[in-house]
């Protein structure tokens, strides 16, 4: 199974993920991130947010900085163990759940927010993730999704020139290599068989969101520039980060939307 395959990549890559976030979390990169989603946030302090495939702990530990009341959940145990490691003394501050994206375990309107960070590409069905955030937000909250084209290269022709191009720019100016560090041909081979590596986004997203959010539904693809530190610039280029968040509308309005 495709599952299998992916729970056992990020397995092995859960210590490698982790010393990513740890450094970003020794760089002050947290505090980037934060003003970044702070502008999408509440005043509220008491906000309930769900970081979805928190991996090793970035969102959930600087969200937990802030005051704010986190669970945060992941597929693999592997990177669950690193987040709570990471957490330090707040860990007891994060409920940290073993969870299925595409398949929450909450009640409906559960939160206030959910975030996620570089996750629905690597989803079998991200179509139903995305009915899943939406289900466990409140009405009137807000989901933010952080992500980018990841391996579209692999179907076009004119992505895979300039990410070869990446990778020639990062060799000469003698940075890591942020693909080539890692099982590449294991990665590829499950990029080959998710859908999202197929299509281009945000604008899937925003369509998908619409049955939820209706108007209220944004892409920002410039915000690789405010949050991304000069190495993730240059290694990611030719595959820039975005976001797109949506405020959940109500039920009867979701139900024009639909029927629209």
């Amino acid at each position: 199974m495709l599952s299998a395959k992916i729970e056992q990549y990020w397995t092995g890559r859960a210590e490698g993920y982790s010393e990513v976030n740890r450094h970003e979390l020794a760089t002050g990169q947290d505090r980037v991130w934060f003003r970044e989603i702070q502008k999408h946030l509440s005043k509220e302090k008491n906000l309930k947010i769900l970081d979805v495939g928190t991996g090793p702990g970035f969102f959930a530990i600087l969200l937990a900085k802030q005051g704010y009341e986190v669970t945060a959940v992941d597929y693999t145990q592997a990177m669950l163990r690193q987040a709570e490691r990471n957490a330090g003394e707040l860990a007891d501050r994060i409920r940290f759940r073993r969870m299925d994206a595409q398949s929450l375990e909450f009640p409906d309107e559960t939160f206030d927010v959910v975030i996620s960070r570089n996750l629905t590409w690597n989803l079998e069905s991200p179509e139903r993730a995305y009915a899943e955030w939406m289900r466990v937000l409140k009405e009137g909250g807000k989901l933010l999704n952080f992500d980018a084209n990841w391996y579209h290269h692999l179907f076009d022709e004119e992505k895979r020139r300039r990410y070869e191009e990446d990778r020639e720019r990062v060799e000469a100016l003698q940075m890591e290599d942020h693909y080539t560090c890692t099982d590449i041909d294991a990665m590829e081979e499950i990029a080959r068989q998710v859908p999202m590596s197929r299509v281009m986004r945000p604008a899937w997203d925003m369509q998908v969101l619409k049955a939820y959010a209706g108007e209220r539904v944004q892409a920002d693809e410039q915000v690789w520039k405010r949050v991304w530190d000069r190495t993730e610039q240059v290694n990611y280029a030719s595959t820039p980060m975005f976001l797109v968040s949506a405020v959940k509308c109500r039920a009867a309005d979701r139900q024009m939307v639909l029927s629209a």
